[in-house]
């Protein structure tokens, strides 16, 4: 083909930077490079070529493990504590009588609801849907819930969930397996996915996001040893060892805390891939916004004030624990300074050269965008389904890069300057106010 033909056919943009050269997209792209292209293709592709090699033998360990789950049939307590949950139980005792494995207690707490919860956990108790339902008269935030579900609780294994989830019909037995497969494991988290994608574009969005961060991402950080985040929607826990590090401390970040309570007192945290939940996510955006924002302020709380003792030489110290926080940390915030010290450096020296620089930007983020789907494609047991997601990818690249890297930016300012998650309703005030005494 003629190269005057091949130019015209190449967007003006692209021609940019070829004639740029090597060394000048380097010094405009370094983040997208160093960061986002390194660790969210790069080592994700790695472990997947990993596990494609070496799946024979996770099979052939995976069966072993099931068949002993099945041989001792262990006695397994299914706790729910929630807060106005009243129009979700049923559709969750529902979802549960469907389950592969049935040896298990179902106990419901209603942690001070004033929707008609109480009548509907009762009479679901009556009818024998559920085997025990607790309710605190006054609301105590969904720690202090969690926590008087244990003390009920008689089963090996706790399997926390979220009242508006839904499970497929072997998920309860699959996040089981793992503890069979390594009696060092402490606690299994499920694979969270989202319902109801089809909703709106804010759903949508979700969806995506969460193949990504958690039906990769978390596959990749279990593989390495620094898996960091048992999800409350879905989480399985050995009852002896949530008993030994005290059970969930007060939130909000909750899910984050007794993951790392676990992994600091020596025992493994993994993520199952095999277990699916779906649950439904905030149909706003502005919903979303004060969600992502609770989740980020718990990032700095947890894994910089509270645990900070993961950082320094000790007894106990763990290098996966220590890296396990690095790679949280690094990644959520100080990559989000990083990114404005970027921004700041973009317009200043290559104001110029701004339609240059957006263009190629969006166009390496959507191919990172869809390269991510990819992944979670060859992962999924859903791929007729999520394929409907596929459009929306271009838009990852907005919502990322604005909308949620505002909310983690306010979150962190916020969390660092004036400890602003000791303030969020999602607590009552009194739980807080113990919390902020206590350290938690």
């Amino acid at each position: 083909m003629d190269t005057a033909i091949l130019e015209n056919l190449v967007p003006e943009f692209i021609s940019f930077w070829i004639n740029g050269g090597t060394a000048k997209f380097v010094r405009v792209f370094w983040y997208f490079i160093l960061f986002e292209l390194t660790r969210y293709i790069l080592l994700d592709y790695i472990v997947y070529v990993y596990r494609y090699f070496t799946k024979s033998e996770r099979k052939r360990k995976w069966q072993e493990a099931k068949d002993m789950l099945n041989l001792e049939n262990p006695f397994v307590s299914i706790v729910v504590p929630g807060k106005n949950e009243g129009k979700n139980i049923y559709k969750l005792v529902k979802s549960l009588a469907e389950q592969t494995y049935q040896n298990f207690e179902l106990i419901v707490v209603d942690d001070g609801s004033t929707d008609d919860t109480p009548i509907i956990g009762q009479n679901l108790l009556e009818l024998g849907l559920i085997d025990k339902f607790l309710r605190n008269d006054v609301r105590g935030g969904k720690a202090s819930a969690a926590n008087l579900a244990v003390r009920f609780s008689t089963g090996k294994y706790i399997v926390h969930l979220d009242a508006d989830c839904s499970f497929d019909a072997d998920a309860i037995e699959n996040i089981l397996v793992p503890f069979y497969m390594d009696d060092k494991i402490g606690a299994v988290g499920g694979n969270v996915k989202v319902r109801d994608y089809e909703s709106n574009l804010v759903s949508r969005l979700q969806a995506i996001e969460y193949l990504k961060t958690i039906s990769v991402g978390r596959i990749t950080t279990s593989e390495l040893g620094i898996y960091k985040i048992i999800s409350g929607a879905f989480g399985a826990f050995r009852t002896d060892i949530i008993r030994k590090v005290g059970a969930w401390d007060i939130g909000p970040g909750l899910d984050g805390d007794i993951t790392v309570k676990i992994r600091k007192s020596g025992y493994k945290t993994v993520f199952e891939p095999s277990a699916i939940c779906l649950t439904s996510v905030p149909p706003k955006f502005m919903n979303l916004f004060r969600q992502r924002m609770r989740w980020n302020k718990s990032i700095i709380r947890f894994r910089i004030r509270k645990h900070s003792d993961v950082y320094l030489p000790h007894k106990h110290f763990s290098w996966l624990n220590l890296a396990s926080f690095v790679e949280n940390v690094f990644y959520n915030v100080i990559l989000d300074v990083a990114w404005w010290l970027y921004f700041i450096d973009i317009i200043f020296n290559y104001n110029s050269q701004l339609y240059f620089i957006v263009m190629m930007n969006f166009t390496l983020y959507m191919t990172s965008g869809f390269l991510q789907m990819f992944m979670s494609y060859l992962y999924s047991e859903r791929r007729k389904q999520e394929l409907n997601l596929w459009p929306y990818i271009p838009l990852v690249t907005f919502y990322n890069g604005f909308f949620l890297r505002l909310a983690r930016t306010r979150a962190y300012i916020q969390e660092i300057f004036f400890k602003k998650s000791y303030d969020d309703p999602w607590n009552p005030v009194k739980s807080s106010h113990q919390a902020k005494i206590h350290g938690y």
